[in-house]
């Protein structure tokens, strides 16, 4: 039937991994003091913010301890 195989209409896909151009990209600007002062303190103001609500809520996940005397507002204690 048909014995002549048709050229892959976007045979230049399979092509693109061998291609290199010879055009280098502009080397990257290296971020002023300014801006790496600021992620840092951005970084550890994320850090702290983890880390204290981990510390705040630890007592939270604790299983509760009953009371050892029942709590009672002083209103009732006169009756």
């Amino acid at each position: 039937m048909f014995l002549r195989r048709e050229a892959v209409p976007f045979a230049f896909v399979s092509e693109a991994d061998r291609f290199r151009s010879n055009v280098t990209p502009p080397p990257r600007e290296r971020p002023s003091r300014t801006q790496m002062a600021a992620r840092s303190l951005v970084g550890l103001t994320v850090v702290a913010g983890l880390a204290s609500s981990l510390l705040f809520g630890m007592p939270a996940l604790q299983p509760n301890k009953a009371p050892e005397k029942s709590q009672q507002s002083e209103a009732s204690e006169g009756r």
